[in-house]
């Protein structure tokens, strides 16, 4: 996801083509047993954190007892206005999670329909895209990485975010696109909802067709019933297999920690319009059946040019708190090619302990020296045309990727022949 508007597309035009198109994109050729061959190039305590778990100590005479896993006592609900009940409902009806019931006075035909498209198109993308990706990706990856992600520029894209760092224990999304509103859902008639399950089919169709997300989809979603940003992270727990635990929204204080959406706060607010400015930023509890503990995904709806960050550095704040973290992402309009970005690339560079991405991601004459190389995967013999393509860093990154194998899909966008290609980032000798 960018942090600029991308070229706009038309939505798909009719329900059979959407359904079509819903993965037929991700079609791949068998993958590799192993990577390609990789070029190297030298170029306190606070509400930010995840609500953790108190773990009950055995008493030393407890024998054999004692060689039990120890008992997790349960999580505590992080404080705020409580938004869990559209989140589940969300999941249910839109991303069709659980026993996807129909809320009262919404035909169940209605949402039986959906879901049944829904879980063909679940399936496929796990097959051509999720099967393939991920022990891709795997192989890749090294042992030990922080458990904690940060992902600039990827709004809407928690599924590739869970197949890239299936181990994340708390990922942060930036973009543009506000969380929005989830409340659209409560009392929805069947008119409108009927309206939105075509739309959510559409805009899941692109995301999965592209395997990434697109400010378009999100933007159009955030304006309407159902929100982008949350229907696409509860479809991505659907894929992933994962159900919403809680929901709820947040601000910066001035030192980077956050404080939650309080129903106080709303009822100041006064009406939806009012409050419109207090769901820009949200916090999705998730787990797989049986967990003890939750894992947190956060997105926050910012503008990460330097000039904005030079007003508003909270969340320049709120990330530097975090310490050591992995990274993604991936087509990002190009803008860690862009001086205007700076900071956010800086922030990477002295944070990260590892980085995966398209060629969107920092190029390489801004490693050098900062003891990161490239390895590359895949083909590349240019840039997509969007956001702040530049020759220098399109042939340094051409030049890197010359000689290389194709790898048998996409992360991000692809190349101007439509090769998949990956760029990892990572501590050089």
């Amino acid at each position: 996801m960018s942090g600029l508007p991308h070229p706009r597309t038309a939505l798909v035009p009719a329900l059979a083509l959407a359904a079509a198109a819903l993965f037929a994109g991700c079609s791949n050729p068998p993958s590799h047993s192993n990577p390609p061959s990789a070029t190297t190039a030298t170029s306190s305590v606070d509400a930010a954190k995840p609500v953790e778990t108190a773990t009950a100590k055995p008493p030393e005479d407890a024998g054999t007892d004692a060689a039990k896993p120890e008992a997790l006592a349960p999580e505590t609900p992080p404080p705020g206005a409580d938004f869990t009940p559209q989140a589940i409902a969300i999941w249910k009806l839109a991303a069709c999670g659980g026993d996807h019931a129909a809320p009262p006075g919404v035909p169940q035909a209605l949402v039986d329909s959906h879901c049944k498209e829904l879980a063909a198109s679940y399936a496929e993308y796990k097959r051509s895209w999720m099967d393939v990706a991920m022990p891709f990706i795997a192989k890749l990856r090294p042992a030990g990485l922080p458990e904690t992600v940060v992902y600039p520029f990827g709004g809407g894209d928690l599924v590739s975010a869970l197949a890239t760092y299936p181990d994340v224990k708390e990922l942060t999304t930036i973009s543009l696109e506000p969380a929005a509103d989830p409340r659209g859902i409560d009392g929805i008639k069947t008119n409108d909802l009927i309206r939105a399950l075509y739309a959510i089919r559409a805009h899941l169709g692109k995301l999965f067709l592209k395997a990434h997300s697109r400010t378009d989809n999100l933007d159009l979603e955030s304006k309407g019933a159902l929100p982008g940003e949350i229907v696409f992270s509860m479809a991505a727990l659907v894929a992933h297999g994962y159900e919403p635990v809680s929901l709820r929204y947040f601000r910066f204080e001035d030192d980077g920690k956050i404080r939650y959406v309080t129903d106080e706060d709303l009822k100041a607010a006064g009406d939806k319009r009012g409050q419109k400015a207090l769901f820009q930023n949200a916090e999705l509890r998730f787990k797989k059946p049986g967990d003890a503990r939750s894992r947190v995904l956060r997105h926050v709806g910012y503008d990460l040019s330097d000039g904005n960050l030079k007003l508003r550095p909270q969340i320049m704040k709120h990330l530097e708190a975090k310490g050591k973290v992995s990274a993604m992402t991936k087509a990002a309009t190009h803008l860690l090619w862009d001086d205007a970005f700076s900071t956010v690339r800086e922030y990477l560079l002295t944070h990260m302990e590892w980085m995966i991405s398209d060629t969107t991601g920092i190029p390489p004459r801004h490693i050098k020296g900062r003891g990161f190389v490239h390895e590359v995967y895949g083909q590349y013999d240019g840039p997509e045309p969007f956001g702040s393509v530049n020759g220098r860093d399109s042939g340094d990154f051409k030049a890197l990727f010359k000689g290389h194998d194709p790898i048998s899909f996409r992360y991000g966008y692809p190349d101007t022949h439509s090769h998949g290609h990956i760029v990892v980032t990572k501590k050089g000798p």
